[in-house]
């Protein structure tokens, strides 16, 4: 931090003081003697790696744990939060990183929920209308949760949180579901909410993202603050370096990729949504070479998860040839005979989905990989197998665990995605479909996520990734093709690419309209 900058902070009262917070589990710390001061009029962003201590203080902030050590202070007088209602009662209010919505309540009933009840619903009714417009967050009250688009439902989460005119905001990992757009127009909010003199703490592990809006950032390893600093005055990789103790490498195909024959292909696929709330696949057609990766992008809700659910056997297709995989007509196929195909595939939700949580990550190996390995011999499990299988992975993958063998759920979640992932790729298939490969994880074990899939493509393999991460497809996609509202748009060259061009598809825009716009611009 800059003296001038130190000189200001010393000129004004912190807003909220966290002194020396410790938080024990056991023999476990969660966070070791940190502090840290929020000052009104700033943005501050809290950053490290998964498992670092960022949700534990910030859940210790907001009133959700109690410190074992350490206290709070608010505007200098000494407090200890009971709940989240007493933080709320203070003027401290917290957007979360998974909603807390109810599909098939209003807008108005959602946010009823989350205020004290001190007012009528038609009065508040019309307040959430107006702060909605006040700060150019535009909600009709009356509208059913499960109508609305992902960034109209984080926009819920948030006006909810400003109709308690907090003194304090925390936002964690708020652009992780939005549009390009979108995430210039919630920036567009935050620094109208600094102006007020309010102050904000800012968790992301965009660091591209900390650099444009933060004025200070503070970093937590292992638990412990490590360091404090302008993100204006750093680089992303010096801030990722400040995270992870060490240079982060760079992400890059090792070799020239040969693209062959299509190994994945999807056919006029069309498919009714098992939720009522789902979404309908429609006319859904594209191809995946090997020694490709083609990215899909979209906002959450416009018909990811079916079409992962249909390319994974978890939902049977209409038609047999609907889903072709390398050569073999697979659409009637469940996911256990398309695993025999060569196929693999790593689901969004790591936790229930993609692991069984207190099942051991041997057992959970064995979960995927009996149909395709030598786990199964004569009808018995061959237990070294599944051992050897979570050993390669450890190593290959540098997944960190307590012992050799642990249960999935005492795994930060960057590590149990690596474990996931990595399980998957070292199978060698000649198809692999992942989901948010990196959802949620740090930048050092994104990296080596990355990393591998492209490895994986290297070696022949044709890889669809269906992640809400641009930079991310940008990065490791030969071509990137975008759902919106169960359709597929055709697949765009890289180079062409651009996140404004990809944020328009993701928002609806007709591709017609975005060649158009390109032309004048041009012109």
């Amino acid at each position: 931090m800059s003296d001038q900058e130190s000189a200001s902070h010393s000129a004004r009262a912190p807003l909220l003081q966290a002194i020396g917070i410790t938080k024990r589990y056991g023999s476990f710390l969660a966070n070791d003697d940190v502090s840290i001061d929020l000052f009104p009029g700033e943005i501050h962003a809290l950053l490290g790696e998964n498992g670092a201590g960022k949700s534990t203080l910030v859940k210790t902030m907001y009133g959700l744990i109690q410190p074992s050590a350490g206290e709070l202070r608010w505007q200098g007088e000494k407090i200890e939060l009971t709940g989240p209602a007493d933080a709320r009662s203070r003027g401290i209010a917290m957007v979360f990183q998974h909603f807390s919505l109810f599909d098939n309540l209003t807008v108005a009933e959602n946010v009823a929920l989350g205020l004290d009840g001190s007012e009528s619903f038609a009065a508040m009714s019309a307040r959430l209308a107006q702060v909605s417009r006040d700060y150019g967050l535009p909600l009709d009250p009356k509208r059913e949760v499960w109508r609305l688009s992902v960034g109209e439902r984080q926009r819920i989460e948030i006006v909810r949180a400003l109709m308690q005119n907090p003194k304090l905001l925390i936002l964690d990992e708020p652009t992780a579901v939005l549009t390009p757009q979108e995430a210039d127009q919630l920036f567009t909010v935050l620094e109208r909410l600094k102006s007020e003199g309010r102050a904000l703490l800012y968790i992301s592990h965009k660091l591209d993202e900390v650099k444009r809006l933060c004025d200070t950032a503070t970093i937590l390893r292992g638990g412990k603050k490590v360091a404090t600093c302008n993100p204006r005055e750093e680089t992303a990789a010096s801030m990722a370096r400040m995270m992870v103790g060490a240079d982060i490498g760079e992400v890059k195909a090792t070799t020239a990729r040969a693209v062959t024959i299509p190994r994945l292909l999807i056919r006029d696929l069309s498919l009714e949504p098992d939720d009522p709330h789902g979404t309908y696949l429609r006319n859904v057609s594209v191809e995946v070479f090997g020694g490709e990766i083609l990215g899909i992008a979209g906002v959450a809700g416009n018909g990811q998860d079916e079409l992962f659910a249909a390319l994974s056997g978890e939902r049977l297709c209409p038609n047999e040839d609907d889903v072709i995989i390398d050569g073999h007509a697979a659409g009637h196929l469940s996911v256990t005979p398309r695993r025999k195909l060569g196929a693999a595939f790593v689901p969004e939700e790591r936790l229930g989905h993609g692991t069984a949580p207190r099942m051991k990550l041997s057992e959970n190996a064995l979960l995927t990989g009996h149909a395709a390995s030598r786990m199964v011999k004569h009808g018995f499990v061959d237990r070294p197998a599944t051992l050897k299988a979570v050993d390669a992975t450890t190593q290959s993958f540098d997944v960190r665990k307590a012992k050799r063998d642990p249960e999935a759920a005492s795994l930060s979640g960057g590590n149990l995605q690596k474990f996931i992932v990595g399980r998957e790729i070292l199978r060698e298939p000649g198809v692999l479909v992942v989901s948010q490969p990196t959802w949620g994880v740090d930048a050092g074990a994104a990296a080596v996520i990355r990393q591998a899939l492209l490895d994986l493509s290297g070696r022949g393999s044709a890889v669809l990734v269906i992640s809400q991460d641009l930079d991310e497809l940008i990065e490791i996609s030969d071509r990137i093709a975008v759902m919106f509202h169960g359709t597929l748009s055709e697949p765009i060259a890289r180079a062409e690419a651009t996140r404004e061009k990809l944020g328009l598809l993701m928002g609806g825009a007709a591709p017609e309209s975005i060649k158009e716009a390109a032309h004048a611009v041009g012109a």
